[in-house]
């Protein structure tokens, strides 16, 4: 399995963090996307990087709760970092209008940005989209072009959201949230589109059944891939390799 999105940099592993990555060798996990926060985050991610090469891989960019009235000193940071070395992707970017509306203009202006960047430097975008998945969709489709891809993250919208993702050349980040209950997630996997979803935790959040609630890891991705292996009626070995497969072809991994 390759982990898609795990911020195991967080403070939440500094006192087991090598543990977590045995343990995520152990059920099989082959990499961990570390998609990036803000500034604060880089040191620690970049440790991970280096002392995990091939396994922990960085990417950058602004994590839309991090957008404030001085964004524009936080894109200055990712943008001297994309003209220093290669990453993955550009994220974690988007729009949140869960907690605070106040800096959503901003937010938009951030994503799109960011959106140039990933046109310019041919890289994926990894966005986050909490209570505002229809606005996200509206807006990656006004700056559609055949150079912008990537995955929406932690999805947990319907069908018809999850064809117009589609439509745009973009993945569906399936993660804890497909696990829940009460989600309604059992009824929308079935019908994604198979080649274009893959799967993360979004560590150290969104536990998965029946771990909700607890740190999550990056191990856990395993009970992930099994409840959604069940929601679509075929075998674990099957999703893991559809999933990795999907997950190898948006990040351009190779082995």
């Amino acid at each position: 399995m390759i982990e898609t999105h795990a911020h195991i940099y967080a403070e939440q592993f500094n006192e087991d963090i090598e543990r977590v990555i045995e343990r995520s060798q152990e059920v099989g996990v082959e990499k961990i996307i570390m998609p990036n926060i803000d500034h604060t985050s880089i040191e620690g991610m970049m440790e991970l990087e280096e002392k995990y090469p091939d396994y922990c891989l960085a990417t950058i960019g602004l994590h839309p709760c991090s957008v404030n009235k001085d964004f524009e000193k936080e894109l200055y940071t990712v943008e001297e970092w994309l003209n220093k070395r290669d990453f993955l992707a550009i994220g974690e970017m988007g729009t949140d209008l869960y907690w605070d509306k106040t800096f959503k203009d901003q937010q938009i202006e951030a994503f799109k940005i960011q959106a140039e960047w990933a046109k310019q430097f041919k890289l994926p975008i990894i966005i986050h989209c909490r209570e505002s998945l229809d606005m996200t969709i509206d807006l990656v489709e006004s700056l559609k072009s055949d150079d912008l891809n990537g995955v929406f993250h932690c999805f947990n919208g319907t069908v018809k959201q999850a064809e117009r993702i589609i439509d745009l050349g973009f993945y569906l980040g399936l993660g804890g949230v497909t696990t829940f209950k009460n989600g309604g997630m059992d009824e929308i996997v079935p019908d994604l589109q198979a080649d274009r979803i893959v799967l993360e935790t979004d560590s150290p959040y969104l536990a998965p059944t029946p771990n909700r609630g607890k740190r999550n890891e990056p191990s856990f991705i395993e009970l992930i891939a099994q409840k959604n292996a069940d929601y679509r009626e075929t075998s674990l070995e099957e999703f893991k390799a559809l999933t990795s497969e999907n997950a190898r072809k948006l990040f351009q991994l190779h082995d």
